[in-house]
């Protein structure tokens, strides 16, 4: 292959490496846990391992995307302003996504043993979601003196 033609997959490697590296380290809990006993310490950590992954890849990917207006770890909405409903469907993007998403992870929780194998997965990634939400709407509205994430005093 061509030093040009390597070039693009590189920048893309590099552009997207964290997005890449999380997907790739959910996917190995993924396949710990399938092959794990859930009932001994490996195979609980494992499940505990993928919902905790889950909504890393999701916070990773999420906000490169989406966007939540009044958060301070959000991008800024680009001012398309078509409609106020468009406007306010992107302003609040990422909640609007986690909180759809949470509901499918919801939805198929309910329909699942708890105790099963992948019924302790479900839930600790509805878990991590219902965290995530919660923590997307906190950021909105408190700060932390010396966090740099925290929006400043008014």
């Amino acid at each position: 292959m061509t030093r040009a033609k390597r070039q693009p997959l590189a920048r893309f490697f590099h552009r997207h490496s964290l997005s890449l590296v999380a997907l790739a380290i959910l996917t190995a809990w993924i396949v710990l846990y399938a092959r794990s006993d859930p009932k001994t310490h490996a195979g609980a950590f494992y499940g505990n391992a993928v919902a905790d992954w889950s909504g890393t890849v999701c916070i990773v990917i999420g906000t490169k995307f989406l966007f939540e207006r009044g958060s301070e770890e959000s991008w800024r909405p680009p001012r398309l302003r078509k409609s106020p409903l468009t406007d306010f469907l992107l302003s609040h993007s990422l909640t609007i996504v986690l909180a759809l998403t949470g509901l499918g992870w919801l939805w198929l929780y309910t329909r699942m043993d708890p105790t099963a194998k992948w019924g302790q997965v479900v839930g600790n990634v509805l878990s991590e979601w219902v965290q995530m939400i919660g923590l997307v709407l906190l950021t909105k509205e408190f700060y932390e003196k010396r966090s740099t994430e925290s929006r400043s005093v008014r």
